[in-house]
C-alpha cells in the first residue's frame, strides 16, 4: 500500500470534515437590539442606521436586527436579559434604570430644572454621566458605547388647567412616568402623584382620573393626545430625557479588539447626528399639537431660575428620596456652574 497516498487522502478527508467548521467560524456576529419604542421613534431610527453602518464598516462581519415596539422586552426588563445574555443589545431611557442604579436619576436634581441642552451635556457627558455609566457597566456586565442619545425635554401637559406658570400646578393630581425625584417634583409644585401606565394614558385622561402628566411633545404627539382633551403646556424643560446604549458582556467578549473599537468609534462618529434626529422630531412633534389646539406657555429665564432656586432649597430631600450618591451630586453641581 502507497503510505503517501494513504496520507494524502487522510489529509483531504481531514479537510472535508473541518469544512464545516470553518464556515462556521466565518459566519457573522449577529446583534439582537431591543427597543420598546416603534420603528418610526427617533431612537427606533437611529440604531436602525446605527446597525446599517456597522454592518458596512465591518464588512459583513457584525449584522444586526432592531426588535421594536417591545416586541422583545420592554425597557424596564431590558437590562435583566442583557445581564444574562438573552440579547445582545438595547438602550433603555435611564429612568428605567434608577432601581439598578439609583444614580441614573441624577437628570432631576434641581440643578438640572429648566437648563439648556449644552449645561444637561455638561453633566451627561461629563464626569456624571460616565460615573453612571461606569457602576451600569459594573452592575449588569455590560458595555456602555458612549454618550447618551437624547429623547427630549420633558414638560407639564394638562387639559382643563390652565398652564400658564408654574403656580398653575398647585392642587392638580399629575401623572409621574416613575421615579422619587418627579414625584417629589410634583409634590413641590403642591401637586398629587398619580401613577398610571403609559398606554392608559389617553383614556385616563378622558376620564379625568388625573389632570395632568410629565412627558415630551413627541410623546403626545405620536399618541395624539389632543384627542384625549390635551390643550396646554408649560414647557418649562424640567430635564432632558436619554437613553442609554448598552452591549451584552456575553456579545461583547465575541467580539476583536478592533471590533470593539469600531462600535465605539462609530457610535462617537454619529451620536451628534442622532441627537439632532431627535430634536428635530420633538420641534416638529409640538407644531403639530399646536396645530391641534394645544396652547404653550415657555417660561422665562427669570421664571425658570426662580423656581430652580426654590428647589434647591429642598436639595437634600430629593438626594435622600432618590438615593442619589454625593459624588454624582458634586459631578452634577462642578457641571452646570455658574448656570445654577
Amino acid at each position: 500500500m502507497d503510505h503517501r497516498l494513504s496520507r494524502r487522502a487522510f489529509i483531504a478527508g481531514s479537510a472535508v470534515l473541518a469544512a464545516p467548521a470553518v464556515l462556521r467560524a466565518a459566519e457573522p456576529l449577529k446583534i439582537r437590539c431591543s427597543l420598546d419604542t416603534a420603528a418610526s421613534h427617533p431612537r427606533n431610527v437611529a440604531f436602525l442606521d446605527y446597525l446599517a453602518k456597522l454592518e458596512k464598516a465591518s464588512g459583513g462581519a457584525i449584522t444586526g436586527e432592531v426588535f421594536h415596539a417591545g416586541a422583545l422586552y420592554a425597557d424596564l426588563n431590558v437590562s435583566k436579559a442583557l445581564l444574562q445574555g438573552q440579547i445582545e443589545m438595547a438602550c433603555p431611557g435611564a429612568w428605567t434604570q434608577t432601581g439598578i442604579v439609583p444614580d441614573c436619576d441624577m437628570v432631576q436634581l434641581p440643578y438640572m430644572y429648566g437648563q439648556s441642552l449644552e449645561t444637561t451635556y455638561a453633566a451627561t457627558d461629563g464626569k456624571a454621566g460616565q460615573l453612571v455609566s461606569q457602576q451600569l457597566m459594573n452592575k449588569l456586565g455590560t458595555q456602555v458605547l458612549g454618550p447618551w442619545i437624547d429623547l427630549g425635554f420633558q414638560n407639564w401637559y394638562s387639559t382643563k388647567a390652565k398652564l400658564d406658570s408654574f403656580a398653575a400646578l398647585k392642587g392638580l393630581k399629575i401623572r409621574s412616568p416613575g421615579g422619587a425625584a418627579i414625584s417629589w417634583r410634583i409634590k413641590f409644585a403642591g401637586a398629587i402623584a398619580n401613577t398610571t401606565a403609559w398606554p392608559n394614558v389617553p383614556l385616563a385622561l378622558s376620564q379625568g382620573t388625573f389632570d395632568a402628566f410629565v412627558s415630551t411633545d413627541e410623546s403626545c404627539n405620536s399618541a395624539k393626545l389632543w384627542e384625549a382633551g390635551v390643550k396646554y403646556s408649560y414647557a418649562d424643560h424640567q430635564f432632558m430625557g436619554q437613553y442609554i446604549p448598552m452591549v451584552s458582556k456575553a456579545f461583547w467578549a465575541k467580539l476583536s479588539a478592533a471590533q470593539q473599537k469600531l462600535m465605539i468609534d462609530l457610535w462617537a462618529e454619529n451620536i451628534a447626528a442622532y441627537r439632532k434626529g431627535s430634536h428635530a422630531s420633538q420641534a416638529n412633534a409640538r407644531k403639530v399639537l399646536e396645530a391641534n389646539g394645544v396652547s404653550f406657555k415657555d417660561p422665562s429665564p427669570d421664571e425658570l431660575s426662580a423656581t430652580r432656586k426654590a428647589m434647591l432649597a429642598q436639595l437634600d430631600v430629593v438626594v435622600a428620596e432618590a438615593k442619589l450618591s454625593a459624588e454624582v451630586v458634586s459631578y452634577v453641581k462642578q457641571a452646570i456652574g455658574s448656570a445654577v
